[in-house]
């Protein structure tokens, strides 16, 4: 199903979409949900636009019935801290090369698709400063390590100030775009380019990249980017992470419920959130993420505060 040219903007979602059909259905429901409600706002009145969202609007219908006993659609929260997870797994993975200097196409397009999952959480609202930055640096990591490469230069690893990069919002107007096709093998990498942004084109603003909290490298989540095509040349060694157990806060262990403690109907509800985050971690089995959800649900049950 082409994307019509009105929707460009929503083209790589729902490739991402078509890309996690059976790795995640959860991931692909939601990538293009995001493309039908950003479509219907860019154009839903012309015939091959309005033709492109009923029929999204039919799959999504069918995703609905076919996923109807997974938390993850039935439930916002679940599906958020899905979508969530998965797209700062990613992160972390292409954050780790790039941190390790192990620079290659596999964590280009996991830097750059964590970017287009970060964009489709706000399906469940507004994204928090910290996924907005996220989002940012994802977009110009993937960007500026793509072109190094390209130009023959030497990319420098980890978080550095790098100003006048822009990327591409489409992430293919060169040659006109890439295609998909599900039979065969993934698409090959998007082009970027860089210099003076072109009309139209975003310019990604030079905020300070050094001041966002980035853990350090992670294990890549489940199935990614393992089938995502290999980078030419030297092949790419996986090197194992060794897990770290999250310092447990003391106060915390065997503790009751201070004394004159009244929770309010929206502490019950943070309080479900962290938990729920905590078990989808855990599918990931990101024990850290998992024990810190646990904790903050823990300390607000207890004491009222978070």
């Amino acid at each position: 199903m082409a994307v019509p040219a009105q929707l460009k903007a929503v083209q790589h979602h729902i490739r991402t979409a078509q890309e996690h059909e059976k790795r995640d259905p959860v991931v692909a429901y939601y990538c293009r949900l995001y493309g039908m409600q950003t479509g219907m706002k860019l154009d839903s009145k012309t015939p091959e636009c309005r033709k492109f969202l009923m029929k999204l609007m039919d799959q999504l219908e069918m995703m609905k019935k076919d996923l109807s006993d997974n938390d993850s659609i039935t439930q916002e929260l679940v599906g958020h801290a899905h979508i969530e997870n998965y797209a700062l797994k990613m992160f972390l993975y292409a954050d780790n090369e790039d941190r390790s200097g192990r620079f290659h196409k596999n964590m280009i397009k996991s830097f750059y698709t964590a970017s287009l999952l970060l964009d489709v959480l706000s399906v469940f609202g507004e994204l928090s400063e910290e996924n907005i930055q996220h989002r940012k640096y994802a977009r110009w990591k993937a960007t500026y390590i793509h072109n190094c490469l390209k130009n023959g230069e030497a990319p420098q690893a980890g978080p550095i100030g790098m100003e006048g990069e822009t990327y591409d919002d489409e992430f293919g107007a060169e040659g006109g775009g890439t295609s998909f096709d599900p039979q065969g093998p993934p698409p090959s990498q998007p082009s970027f380019h860089s210099g003076p942004a072109e009309p139209g084109h975003a310019s990604v603003p030079p905020p300070n990249y050094n001041t966002i909290q980035i853990p350090p490298g992670s294990h890549a989540p489940a199935n990614t980017p393992a089938d995502l095509p290999r980078p030419t040349g030297e092949p790419v060694k996986p090197v194992p992470v060794p897990r770290t157990m999250p310092a447990v806060d003391p106060s915390l262990i065997n503790t009751n419920q201070e004394g004159d403690v009244r929770l309010t109907p929206e502490d019950f509800t943070r309080a479900q959130k962290y938990c729920k985050y905590a078990g989808s971690a855990l599918q990931y089995e990101d024990v850290s993420t998992a024990v810190q959800n646990l904790q903050k649900a823990l300390k607000l049950l207890t004491t009222g505060k978070e």
